[in-house]
């Protein structure tokens, strides 16, 4: 008998380290083709499952019984052995509610749009009615279904104060995916997105940009994770296990993206982040010399600062597709504002702000190989990286007791 996630692609699921962190019982990630879902739960060997895409409607017939709150929605997460009995349940409410209420929405009386008419959907449905949602729209690109279509809420329901996204746009590995166009949606005061992996979606990143609160859905994952463990051990966890697991599983997750001047310290820092925390350092820089079979001077000198630019961005959008790791990257990496957008889908952006003074000219770095390049870089850049930073770090010691600041504050 086990504890796990049955799902028919679950490579890149977070499931496993979520239920583990409760530290009650071991949990398996269970790959199951369409023809193989019956016999796995005629079998009923398993504690406790958890049930994910595409499987959430079909595992139903197979079940003894099923809680009111998974039959109106219409769609189990959750599965519950209770003495060789099936019992289904959906926690996929209560994650979905626990984020919107962590966000600070308010859904009372409010026009609500929903992206997609998958089961998720039902589920946020479920949520906005029981949060007093004045009116909800489901949106999707053929109407199907009861929905209407995107065109029709950008032309009747640019009034709506409140968006959650339900489609795979956006998921990793398709992460330049976006359902949405939020600049026709004037009216919106908060999005929810599912999509938990990357960590910041086009959709998230872009409503953030415009000034709109806007979550993906790691902290609901871990909500109904934790919803989901309760149902199978009996016991009562709370919303703090539920608030440590999730700040946990961020940190694990995201890249730390070291930023800021040429001869600030980002490679040496990043070395001892990586040593501390076990995780890959990647040196953009380095990649970039490696792709290129030459120095970047010679980069510079025989292509120009263009082509470094255009390798640079290629380089950043490779390494930041999935987290875990340090990276550290050149002086010039936040200039482009889509190379931001980029380092922030699985990335926590660090300027490490060390005075002009203590930056030491190096000829490897064609623009700032002498003190006054450095200078006039250094004012020229400031704003650029205080912008595009989570977290500014002013550098006052040496490297070990910046990794201890950091860390502190990441933490």
């Amino acid at each position: 008998m086990f504890y796990g996630l049955i799902g028919e692609k679950l490579g890149h699921s977070f499931s496993k380290e979520i239920h583990e962190k409760l530290g009650r019982y071991e949990y398996e990630l269970k790959e199951l083709a369409p023809d193989e879902v019956e016999a796995f739960l005629r079998g009923r060997e398993f504690a406790g499952i958890n049930v994910t895409i595409p499987y959430k409607q079909t595992v139903i017939p197979f079940l003894d019984e099923i809680t009111e709150r998974a039959r109106a929605i219409g769609a189990v997460n959750t599965i519950a052995n209770r003495n060789g009995k099936l019992l289904g349940d959906n926690t996929d409410f209560g994650g979905m509610e626990a984020l919107i209420r962590r966000m600070g929405l308010t859904l009372e009386g409010k026009k609500v749009l929903i992206a997609g008419t998958g089961g998720t959907s039902k589920t946020a449905k479920a949520v906005a009615e029981a949060l007093g949602a004045s009116e909800i729209f489901k949106l999707s690109r053929s109407a199907k279904e009861g929905s209407i279509s995107y065109e029709e809420a950008y032309q009747t329901h640019a009034d709506a104060r409140i968006l959650i996204h339900t489609t795979p746009a956006g998921m990793y590995p398709a992460t330049d995916g976006i359902a949405v166009d939020l600049e026709r949606l004037p009216g919106l005061e908060g999005v929810v997105d599912v999509v938990y992996n990357p960590l910041t979606t086009r959709l998230v990143h872009t409503a953030r940009e415009k000034g709109i609160p806007a979550e993906n859905g790691l902290y609901m994952l871990v909500a109904q994770a934790v919803l989901a463990a309760e149902i199978f051990t009996g016991e009562k966890f709370g919303d703090a296990c539920i608030e440590k697991i999730y700040r946990e599983i961020a940190f694990e997750k995201r890249n730390i993206v070291l930023t800021g001047m040429p001869g600030s310290g980002k490679t040496t820092l990043g070395r001892i982040l990586s040593q501390r925390l076990g995780r890959d350092l990647v040196d953009t820089d380095e990649k970039i010399v490696e792709k290129a079979g030459m120095p970047i001077t010679e980069i510079f000198r025989l292509q120009g600062e263009k082509a470094f630019r255009d390798m640079e961005s290629d380089a950043l959008m490779e390494v930041s597709r999935t987290g875990e790791k340090i990276i550290a990257t050149g002086g010039g990496a936040i200039l482009r504002s889509e190379n931001v957008a980029v380092l922030k889908m699985n990335g926590t952006l660090v300027f490490l702000d060390r005075d002009p003074a203590g930056l030491l000219p190096t000829d490897d770095r064609p623009l700032a190989d002498d003190a006054e390049k450095i200078r006039r870089l250094y004012e020229e850049r400031y704003p650029k990286y205080t912008a595009a930073a989570d977290l500014r770090l002013e550098i006052r010691g040496g490297p070990e007791e910046t990794a201890d600041e950091l860390l502190e504050k990441l933490k």
